[in-house]
């Protein structure tokens, strides 16, 4: 029966792996040497008195036996020590900064990491942290400022720092938020409320990429500017030094016409005055009238002018401007009533007291004569030959008689007539 009287050393590492001696008797043909229920990574009988074996892993105090065919040796006491636990060892942080309101993810390389217990931003602990294996652990950086030291903590211990910088946050790009009104005339000239944050030291502001006429920053977060002229829905957006908005949407409305002064303003009631219509939104139009009747012609001169020819009218009468996007205001012009007919001369001015000579008559405002008298009695007939000239065929009188000329505006001065 083999027999075990020491053994040496009689502790060894929890990994094994160490040699470890057997002295005693009966140690031929040894066929086992067991360390508690494992046996011995290997052995070596060197005689009957000598083993050698290789002490397999394990656990606590165990107790080491030799087999042979006689049977199995008394046993005697072997003791695993636990390994030391290694301090963490940081090697690398990736990144090595971050921003001032933490929140992102640092990767931390090393060893010695399992059983982490903390990951430390200077003092502050990390917000979160998650250890993969012994060698990496992924932490979420908490607020912080400056540069602080990474250590990782276990129960071993805190490992040596690595630098991690916080950088300050640069100051954020303006935020444009809602503009009042949202639309406007094409010609520009509009006030319009810009409302949002950042909008200290604006350095423009754009409608559609061209500036305002003018803007005024209220406050940070107010901004007054005034459109430019421009068409359709542009993009708005202000710009700092430290950097350009988003956009809001602001739509130029096609203006209406307007119109703002007639030159001249007063013409004959017998139409054909030339009169210049001012104002804007003028392009296009498609009809200018007088009260109710257009004019006898136009010319749309430019935006803002329409020469157009006055028909005849009476009265004072409203002016206006059609265009496809509608209607224009009004404006008055004024038919000065005609002055009444003149007669100059009669050729001849004398006649049989028979009458049906012809006689001419000389002067102006004949249009539209109505009557032609010699006297209390009508002509025999008459045809006006122009404005200055009427032809008149005489009634049979007596005397002297005086001759006028009716017309709608009025009646002539009388001119002598002698029957002869």
């Amino acid at each position: 029966m083999p027999t075990i009287i020491l053994i040496d050393p009689s502790v060894g590492p929890a990994a094994g792996g160490n040699a470890v001696t057997l002295l005693g008797f009966g140690f031929t043909g040894a066929t086992a040497v067991t360390f508690g229920a494992t046996n011995a990574a290997s052995f070596t009988v060197w005689t009957d008195n000598v083993i050698t074996a290789v002490a397999p892993p394990g656990t606590g105090t165990v107790g080491v036996t030799v087999s042979t065919r006689a049977g199995t040796s008394n046993s005697v006491r072997y003791t695993y020590t636990p390994a030391p636990v290694p301090v963490p060892v940081i090697t690398s942080v990736s990144p090595t900064s971050g921003p001032a309101a933490g929140g992102n993810t640092v990767t931390v390389t090393g060893s010695g990491f399992t059983g982490a217990t903390a990951v430390k931003f200077g003092t502050a602990n990390a917000t979160s942290f998650t250890g993969t294996g012994d060698n990496t652990i992924t932490a979420v950086a908490p607020p912080g400022t400056g540069t602080v030291g990474i250590t990782v903590i276990t129960p071993a211990g805190a490992s040596k720092s690595v630098s991690y910088t916080y950088v300050p946050a640069a100051p954020a790009p303006p935020v444009l938020t809602a503009l009042s009104p949202t639309s406007g005339p094409a010609g520009g000239g509009n006030p319009v409320s810009l409302t949002g944050s950042g909008f200290t030291g604006a350095t423009s502001v754009t409608f559609g990429g061209v500036p305002a006429t003018s803007f005024s920053v209220l406050s940070d977060s107010s901004i007054t500017a005034i459109t430019p002229p421009g068409t359709g829905t542009v993009q708005v957006s202000v710009t700092t030094p430290h950097g350009t908005s988003n956009t809001q949407a602001y739509t130029y409305t096609p203006a209406t016409p307007t119109l703002t002064s007639l030159v001249p303003e007063t013409g004959p009631a017998a139409g054909g005055t030339l009169v210049v219509l001012n104002g804007s939104g003028l392009s296009g139009a498609t009809s200018v009238n007088f009260g109710t009747t257009p004019a006898t012609e136009f010319t749309v001169v430019s935006d803002s002018a329409i020469a157009a020819i006055a028909p005849a009218g009476t009265g004072t009468v409203p002016v206006t401007v059609d265009t496809p996007l509608g209607t224009s205001n009004t404006l008055p012009f004024v038919y000065a009533p005609a002055p009444p007919p003149s007669i100059n001369s009669l050729i001849p001015d004398t006649g049989p007291a028979a009458g049906s000579n012809l006689v001419f008559i000389d002067g102006s405002g004949f249009t539209g004569a109505t009557a032609v008298d010699f006297g209390t009695t009508p002509a025999d007939g008459f045809v006006v030959v122009g404005d200055g000239v009427i032809a008149a065929t005489a009634p049979a009188g007596t005397g002297t008689v005086q001759v006028q000329v009716t017309t709608p505006s009025g009646t002539s001065n009388a001119v002598a007539y002698v029957y002869t």
